[in-house]
């Protein structure tokens, strides 16, 4: 566990090891003024729980969590107990990132905001210790002492209430729903992206996957000026999905045992040539190779997606092409331009959510984020 910054202000134990902590039974009513959670543990299981109701300290704030929304990396953590060696699920650890919600309490010393305030909850707390040399900078995702709600072992948002510092809250303005201001944290990831993959107006780009970063990608290289902007998928509803949510684009469906080759001649012939940058939201091998072949010399390949640990790159090709290759990891410094963005018009998140439930059915929520066949974009949960 990190040993700086806030990592002790936010230990898990204090919550595990308080005696209000218990596990709810399957089908079990929590009380109704229970500060209850989404939690997975080293067994697979996924299940709610009654946890204390935490009181903000110096620079803190109490926010009721309204709306939540299930990010893939939750539902990794609880089927498969880890993402990379280092994000491992070793004891009950609390879900959920993607969250906005309403001030209710504020600690000492707290100036900035007022009980009724409408906020996002930017989840990753980096030390911001003068003497990090990457909090320094303004490259705090880097931060080796972060504490990022819901990576393990630290608990996430899905709860009713979160304490958090009060300097990582954003303001909503009146127009943002607290289902939008959640949002705001998928959309911080896929700004990240276009802004590092050096995206310019004109710019032919493919976006490689229609889930939800795909699609956030998507409307954010729309916003951006990219033209055209073709998309692909292995799910022709997805790729319906993305049409709708932008007419213009181009989208190619990737049959299943296509090489990488031929998919990149048919992203190319939809694009009316090769591309100058491509957004990989899916962190498949063979969809890396794909990018790699459908870009033009001198493109950048911009890697958002998480994938094996060990993957092989056609490495001449890129070489002989000058073809960039990036990496992302999570986001700095997106929160206020995402909160801009969708406050302006220029980005409208709102037909993402396809499905809605209480807090109290998290677990029903989880189950259907998790089944393809459900044809869920983004599940939130709301209180």
């Amino acid at each position: 566990m990190p040993d700086g910054g806030y990592a002790e202000t936010y230990s898990p134990r204090k919550v595990l090891d308080d005696p209000s902590f218990r596990v709810l039974a399957p089908g079990e009513a929590p009380a109704s003024d229970a500060n209850i959670a989404a939690f997975y543990n080293p067994n697979h299981e996924i299940h709610l729980v009654e946890k204390p109701r935490p009181t903000p300290g110096p620079g803190q704030v109490l926010v009721h969590v309204r709306a939540t929304g299930i990010c893939g990396s939750d539902v990794h953590f609880w089927k498969h107990g880890r993402v990379g060696d280092s994000m491992v699920v070793t004891d009950e650890c609390g879900s959920g990132h993607e969250s906005a919600g309403e001030v209710i309490e504020i600690g000492e010393g707290v100036t900035q905001w007022k009980v009724g305030d409408r906020v996002a909850i930017e989840a990753g707390v980096p030390c911001s210790k003068p003497s990090c040399e990457y909090c320094r900078v303004g490259r705090y995702n880097a931060c080796p002492d972060v504490v990022f709600f819901s990576t393990p072992p630290f608990h996430g948002t899905l709860t009713r209430y979160h304490l958090h510092p009060a300097e990582w809250l954003h303001r909503l303005p009146d127009s943002l729903s607290f289902e939008e201001g959640s949002l705001c944290e998928p959309l911080a990831v896929a700004l990240a992206g276009v802004e590092r993959a050096g995206l310019r107006l004109g710019d032919p780009t493919l976006i490689c996957g229609a889930g939800p970063i795909g699609l956030v990608s998507l409307l954010s290289a729309r916003a951006a000026g990219a033209e055209p902007i073709v998309i692909t998928d292995l799910f022709q509803s997805r790729l319906d999905f993305a049409k709708k949510l932008v007419p213009s684009v181009r989208t190619v469906l990737i049959e299943r045992g296509l090489t990488p080759k031929d998919a990149a001649q048919k992203i190319k012939a939809a694009a009316d040539g090769p591309v100058k940058v491509a957004i990989e939201c899916s962190g498949v091998e063979s969809s890396v190779h794909t990018a790699v072949h459908a870009m033009q010399f001198g493109g950048k390949v911009f890697i958002i997606g998480v994938g094996k640990n060990e993957q092989v790159f056609p490495f001449m090709h890129l070489s002989a092409n000058e073809i960039d290759v990036s990496f992302q990891y999570r986001y700095a410094n997106q929160y206020p331009k995402a909160i801009r963005l969708v406050a302006g018009g220029l980005i409208n998140l709102k037909p993402l959510v396809t499905h809605r439930f209480k807090l109290e059915d998290a677990v029903s929520a989880f189950h259907v984020a998790a089944d393809p066949s459900q044809g869920a974009i983004k599940v939130q949960i709301q209180d």
